[in-house]
């Protein structure tokens, strides 16, 4: 598997963290993050995006437009990244030899995916498929949040969790109970018809 290295990250002209943007705003998407003034947590970790770009291009070569609007169907609309995501995603792509962009009439670039993108894309195919499951479970977590008696009960979990473990003494003892509780919860909830 060949993963992509810090100065790839960094992309075009060497930019330091402001140019990766590109790849560290994966955070959230619609109605993530409101109201409840927390950290929205991350759709793509570090490269994950540009594994996604290539494996959406594999089937068809595409425009940055429709590239946002495949991610945004791929997270089932709790994620659609922005210009300023995917052009530069697709310009470090396009550098490391990965795509090849293509004017058409009327200005439109056609992105497609080169043999060298091919062969980083089964090199990094494990990965690819756990990015996939990975983002299949977070979307049925969202839909069962959509539920106002199952957010009630998420959130009434975590806040105990966080009050037990995190803001008092836990014993190794009092911990292993905690596991214990939550591990039968999960099988009770597994065994349901």
């Amino acid at each position: 598997m060949r993963p992509f290295s810090d100065s790839e990250h960094r992309g075009r002209g060497g930019r330091g963290h402001r140019g990766e943007r590109g790849e560290c705003e994966h955070r959230g998407g619609r109605g993530e993050g409101h109201g409840g003034g927390g950290r929205r947590q991350r759709f793509f970790g570090h490269g994950e995006l540009r594994l996604v770009v290539l494996s959406i291009l594999k089937d068809n070569a595409s425009h940055g437009y429709e590239l946002i609007k495949a991610i945004e169907a791929l997270t089932e609309g709790n994620y659609s990244p922005s210009p300023g995501v995917i052009y530069p995603t697709l310009d470090l792509l396009q550098d490391q030899g990965l795509i090849t962009v293509h004017e058409e009439d009327g200005g439109r670039k056609k992105i497609a995916i080169t043999a060298e993108g091919t062969q980083t894309l089964e090199e990094n195919q494990e990965h690819l498929e756990h990015i996939q499951a990975r983002l299949k479970s977070r979307m049925v977590g969202h839909e069962l949040r959509k539920n106002p008696q199952m957010k009630r009960a998420l959130d009434n979990f975590k806040a105990v969790l966080d009050l037990k473990v995190n803001q008092g003494e836990t014993s190794d003892a009092q911990l292993k109970q905690i596991v214990g509780i939550i591990d039968r919860a999960a099988l009770e909830i597994s065994q349901l018809d």
